[in-house]
């Protein structure tokens, strides 16, 4: 949050994606490769995860930034089908951007 506050103004495009911390710290003491990683769910959609996305969407609206919100599903498919886990990460931002009165 201190990076995204100190270069708000720079910000012109948003990927947003979550994380799993367990499976992050398993994957740096098991020294997983990022395809390992991402096939294990390190990483999942926002709302599936550990990332305050109400807070960094405040902080967004907060400094006028308008620009897309692009949801990333970086996850293995057979286990996490990407259409159910697209919507779910869509819907989640969505609740927020409404939530903080934002224009969607």
């Amino acid at each position: 949050m201190a990076l995204l506050e100190k270069h708000l103004a720079r910000v012109v495009h948003v990927h947003c994606k979550d994380v799993r911390p367990q499976l992050v710290a398993q994957a740096r003491n098991d020294g997983w490769s990022f395809l390992n990683g991402v096939l294990m769910g390190t990483f999942t959609v926002p709302g599936d995860g550990v990332i305050d996305f109400e807070r960094v969407l405040r902080t967004l609206h907060g400094g006028g930034y308008q620009g897309w919100l692009v949801v990333e599903a970086e996850q293995d498919p057979a286990v996490a089908p990407s259409r159910e886990y697209a919507r779910k990460g869509y819907q989640t931002l969505a609740r927020l951007v409404e939530r903080i009165g934002a224009p969607a």
